[in-house]
């Protein structure tokens, strides 16, 4: 699908939780002297702002990370709040980084970095936001680009897999998808970020990911109120295999605070 851009959703409650782990598992693995691969599937343009027009007129970065900030879910000791000072400095107080920029920020000049975006727009931007990192972007399926990547080389890293789910199949196919990537790069990290609905669609998909086994594989949701009435997105999930060791500190952590809203 060619229609979802994620200015309209950037920094919101979902965004926080999705970027303090990402941010958390990256700065782990960047503690090893040895090189890694980052791959995403739905890049996005890497770099928002969120005075834009777009942004404001959702209002979920008001009730996402700019609540996140005043209420000062980040100390200075998070990698987050390391990249958002960074992004801040050289774009404007109103800039936020997606995912991309997150990476960017924290990984190595011996770490590679791979990006796939589909959606012409969106491609365009993240070519320019990406462009002084070394870090290659593809306008290409997502899914099909990591079938030719795997496993990567190096061949530690992380994969994050975050589409936009406005394709209700994605659901159904995306637990054979992840089984697939896996037995191609059983030591990497592989994250699927999803929406939790009002109508829980994502259960049977959690359900069918957590009967394959996955080594050391872990699922994070949190809840949060509407951003407005109607609107069906009541929290945000994270399933992660190979999940480094530690990271249930930093989920206990968001659980509490999310659970505060």
């Amino acid at each position: 699908m060619l229609s979802y851009q994620h200015i309209y959703h950037a920094g919101n409650l979902a965004d926080v939780q999705k970027h303090a782990l990402l941010a958390w598992v990256l700065n782990y693995l960047t503690q090893k002297d040895k090189p890694l691969s980052y791959v995403e599937t739905h890049s996005g343009r890497g770099l928002y702002q969120l005075d834009a027009d777009e942004s404001m007129r959702t209002g979920e970065a008001a009730a996402g990370i700019e609540r996140a900030k005043r209420e000062g879910w980040f100390g200075p000791g998070h990698p987050m709040a390391r990249v958002l000072k960074n992004i801040q400095a050289r774009h404007g107080d109103a800039a936020y980084p997606g995912s991309p920029m997150i990476a960017a920020h924290l990984l190595r000049d011996q770490d590679s970095q791979h990006f796939a975006e589909l959606h012409p727009q969106e491609h365009a931007a993240l070519s320019l936001a990406m462009s002084p990192f070394g870090a290659k972007v593809y306008r290409q399926d997502g899914f099909e680009l990591v079938q030719s990547l795997l496993p990567p080389t190096p061949r530690r890293g992380l994969l994050l897999i975050d589409p936009s789910y406005e394709v209700k199949t994605e659901y159904d196919r995306l637990p054979g998808v992840i089984a697939k990537l896996h037995r191609k790069w059983n030591v990497g990290v592989i994250a699927l970020w999803y929406p939790v609905l009002s109508d829980k669609r994502h259960a049977r998909m959690i359900a069918t990911l957590e009967a394959q086994n996955f080594p050391k594989a872990i699922c994070h949701e949190v809840t949060f109120p509407p951003v407005r009435e109607g609107h069906r997105m009541v929290g945000s999930g994270m399933f992660i295999l190979n999940a480094p060791f530690g990271i249930e500190e930093e989920t206990t952590r968001l659980s509490q605070l999310f659970a505060s809203l």
